[in-house]
């Protein structure tokens, strides 16, 4: 398990564990009350972790094919791959770009919506420029 993980999953067991200690606090007229409240704080959390990574891999599909349609647009006779970074500690909405006319440099792209695409971030091969890449874009990302 990453870090990060280990760390979200600590804090969010402290919390709940926290939680239903105060609940435990509380005069027996309210106590109910209060441990069914930290009850739906554990499920929320549970869900949430849950459903997390499905979510991010739903809306990366989406962003691919957002950028898929964009490159079609700004590149229409070329060819390219699309991957993505995978671990805790990329951001999972930035997406690599490689060009099979263009060997050995990678454009990663940022989404943030289907307006809003640009290059973040270039990785040119040994000794060269960004701007010497056939499909460098210096439009800034707003």
């Amino acid at each position: 398990m990453h870090p990060i993980s280990v760390i979200e999953v600590s804090l969010s067991f402290i919390f709940v564990i926290v939680t239903f200690g105060i609940a435990l606090l509380f005069p027996k007229k309210y106590k109910k009350l209060t441990l069914m409240i930290a009850s739906l704080l554990s499920v929320l959390l549970l869900l949430y972790f849950t459903i997390r990574p499905f979510w991010i891999d739903y809306q990366v599909s989406k962003k691919m094919d957002l950028l898929n349609q964009y490159l079609r647009e700004e590149y229409p006779d070329q060819e390219w791959s699309i991957t993505r970074r995978e671990g805790r500690q990329y951001n999972p909405y930035h997406l690599d770009v490689e060009f099979m006319n263009e060997k050995g440099w990678v454009y990663t792209y940022s989404l943030v919506n289907e307006k809003n695409i640009c290059q973040s971030a270039w990785a040119p091969q040994n000794g060269k420029l960004p701007r010497e890449g056939k499909h460098f874009e210096s439009k800034p990302c707003e």
